[in-house]
């Protein structure tokens, strides 16, 4: 086998193995991208009252959360409402506990004791846990469908780059190099070959 013929057979192989990880990696990202809206619709999440005004109208009132989209302006009005009930405060600024006289606390010994003998918790902190949990899953789920997007895009590009090896294989790239090279010139005083 020439070695012409090696590189247009190595490039029909090329493409269609472009081509195959192209149609797989398209088939992955639509099937992650419908899942990941089938998750976000089966939670049965609707936008708050409020909603329209904390997210400057990416969501309205009442609106069902079904995108990654409105997952995350979603999480940004959980955040929003996690503010205000703690006036301001995230997880890490806020005391453990509660004293007998309601103020936050760290320490376990000031602490107002429960029947049991605990410390009472500081309930708003605890609020900060249970929406960081939420707001992360409602965010990973807007990462998710824009990677199972990314994904689609690359199976695209990987099969027109598979197209476009066949082509140049079967289109005979090689072929055509070959024959722009000049031909050897005669030399003098010998005679030029007729066909």
């Amino acid at each position: 086998m020439s070695k012409r013929k090696f590189f247009e057979w190595g490039g029909i192989v090329a493409g269609c193995v472009l081509i195959c990880f192209g149609a797989v990696a398209i088939f992955m990202g639509a099937n992650g991208f419908n899942t990941v809206r089938d998750s976000i619709a089966e939670q049965k999440i609707t936008a708050t009252p409020d909603a329209g005004e904390i997210t400057n109208g990416k969501l309205e009132p009442g609106q069902a959360i079904k995108t990654g989209a409105d997952a995350r302006a979603f999480a940004d009005v959980m955040e929003f409402h996690a503010l205000e009930s703690t006036e301001g405060q995230r997880y890490a600024e806020m005391g453990r506990f509660l004293t007998p006289s309601g103020e936050e606390t760290s320490d376990e010994a000031e602490a107002a004791k429960t029947p049991e003998g605990r410390p009472v918790e500081n309930g708003l902190r605890n609020l900060w846990v249970t929406e960081t949990a939420l707001s992360t899953a409602l965010n990973v789920s807007y990462m998710a469908e824009q990677l199972a997007l990314f994904g689609i895009v690359v199976g695209v590009a990987l099969l027109l780059s598979g197209v476009g090896f066949i082509v140049l294989a079967l289109g005979g790239a090689l072929r055509r190099i070959e024959a722009r090279q000049p031909a050897a010139k005669p030399v003098a005083g010998q005679p030029v070959p007729t066909s």
